[in-house]
């Protein structure tokens, strides 16, 4: 996983973590934490992908009802 020519230096406080020295990023040893964080993000994506969706759903739905108004009022109104 950690590449061997790379320097890495432990974070204080943090068993579970590395900064890379050569890019200053910190590298998550813990695999299980790892997956975990990459599990609740992909939740997040799908969650936020599915509120986009039901908003567009939500947008359509109130401008068709509109043009139905419209179509009954010219209806209505024989026009």
């Amino acid at each position: 996983m950690i590449n061997e020519n790379i320097k890495y230096a432990k974070v204080e406080g943090h068993p579970n973590l590395l900064r890379d020295l050569s890019t200053n990023a910190i590298v998550n040893t813990d695999s299980i934490s790892s997956g975990h964080y990459t599990m609740l993000k992909n939740r997040k994506i799908s969650e936020k992908n599915r509120i986009d969706n039901l908003e567009s759903e939500l947008f359509e739905l109130k401008s068709s009802i509109n043009e139905i108004k419209c179509l009954l009022k010219d209806l209505v109104n024989g026009s």
